[in-house]
């Protein structure tokens, strides 16, 4: 139901007037008619210019006349564009403006790059700065603290969305010196502060009563752990949204509103789908499965049905603010992120949610060794000076019963280019009880 207590989100008529005119009123019907379009228009890009998609999509329609069957074409993977990017560009190399290397995780895998063109980045830089507006006002200081010395970097696109939309950006870069990053929020005093969940998190666990806290917080760059939002409402008692983006897809793609049920979607420039992993086929609304997403306005490199590899599902319910526009739940994590162990798969989010809650941590890695049978999990947690967690770290352990009958080390330390000594090596049973 439409609370009238709740703004509505600035993406609805932002959208309404790149897809029919600057009038309020956009509904789902337009949006999907506009989707289909643009969808048709980047197939034939893509296919007239584009030496991978028209192998790619060889054989296949021409054009669709619904949405759904866009579930006909073939999936394009990280590995299709790590292999031979430049299959995938569409204009002549002196319209790219910019061209981002992404490493692989792996240690001989090659990079991803992502090209984009100079439209391509007004693009993003206008998603930015309305997605802004809708925490912020005309005026408000904002501390970002995102990579952005490089021209065209996200950071350097989101302080000129700002501007852009009468905001006053405070550029400051990734966080490297927490104590200089904390003098600076008390100095500048921003109204809003945007980061890295971790980052912004050890901002919160160092900060002092007294000092500047923020109004609002905008986190983005990787998934969100409720229990960091939670921690975050806790110490500044500011209110925490949620972006929702990726290089791969110009770096914007929806952001949530005062309601806080999910991310609003992109919906002009981009198509997002949920599928079932392992059978590609859509699922129904309210289902969880991976996000898939296409490129419906871009041009120097545009992506058909990329997936992300993200858990995520669209809500059924209408968003309480009033919008047309999909809502995608908040991602917990990837499908990559599901280990497997002996009797049970261990998630990895369900650690964030466990750990993150205890005082004094400010971020954690893991590492699981061990043949089938005599598997073993470490925790090396990275703690605030004069903190020594190991026995909390063990006690929030205790209910994730994928652990029970593993043997469990848990090293803290307080510098992250530790690896600290193992403080504790615990043997949980099926009770959460040490064997």
């Amino acid at each position: 139901m439409w609370d009238h207590s709740v703004k509505l989100t600035p993406l609805d008529p932002w959208i309404y007037s790149k897809i029919v005119a600057n009038q309020p009123g956009l509904t789902r019907p337009e949006i999907d008619a506009w989707q289909v379009h643009k969808i048709n228009e980047t197939l034939a890009l893509a296919r007239g210019k584009s030496s991978f998609y028209r192998k790619h999509f060889q054989g296949l329609p021409e054009s669709i006349s619904k949405l759904d069957e866009l579930s006909q074409f073939p999936f394009t993977t990280p590995e299709d564009v790590r292999r031979n990017p430049l299959q995938f560009v569409c204009v002549s190399q002196d319209e790219i403006q910019r061209v981002v290397t992404l490493q692989s995780s792996g240690t001989t895998g090659e990079p991803k790059r992502i090209y984009f063109t100079n439209t391509d980045q007004e693009l993003t830089i206008d998603f930015f700065g309305v997605g802004m507006s809708t925490f912020t006002q005309p005026g408000d200081r904002v501390f970002i603290l995102l990579p952005g010395a490089t021209p065209g970097s996200v950071g350097d696109l989101l302080r000129l969305g700002l501007e852009r939309l009468g905001r006053a950006p405070i550029p400051y870069g990734p966080v490297r010196d927490p104590l200089q990053a904390l003098e600076v929020l008390n100095n500048r005093q921003p109204a809003c502060l945007v980061g890295s969940p971790t980052q912004v998190l050890g901002l919160a666990r160092r900060w002092l009563p007294g000092m500047h806290r923020p109004e609002s917080v905008l986190l983005s760059t990787d998934y969100l752990p409720a229990a960091i939002v939670n921690a975050l409402e806790q110490i500044w008692g500011c209110q925490v949204y949620n972006h929702y983006g990726a290089t791969e897809m110009g770096l914007g793609g929806g952001v949530d509103c005062e309601a806080h049920t999910g991310y609003h979607l992109r919906e002009a420039d981009l198509y997002f789908e949920v599928v079932n992993p392992l059978t590609g086929r859509p699922v129904p609304d309210g289902e969880h499965g991976e996000v898939v997403f296409s490129t419906l306005t871009r041009h120097g490199m545009p992506l058909i049905r990329y997936r992300m590899g993200d858990r995520s599902r669209f809500i059924p319910a209408n968003c309480s603010c009033g919008t047309a526009l999909k809502v995608l739940e908040s991602v917990r994590g990837r499908f990559a992120g599901f280990v497997p162990l002996e009797n049970d798969v261990l998630r990895l989010p369900d650690l964030d949610e466990a750990l993150f809650p205890i005082p004094g941590l400010l971020n954690f890695s893991v590492t699981v060794t061990g043949a089938s049978g005599k598997t073993s999990l470490s925790i090396h947690a990275q703690m605030l000076t004069g903190t020594d967690s190991s026995a909390l770290i063990e006690q929030a352990l205790r209910p994730i019963p994928a652990l029970h009958g593993l043997e469990v080390n848990i090293h803290c330390s307080h510098n992250p280019q530790e690896a600290g000594s193992i403080q504790k090596r615990v043997i949980l049973d099926k009770r959460g009880q040490d064997a």
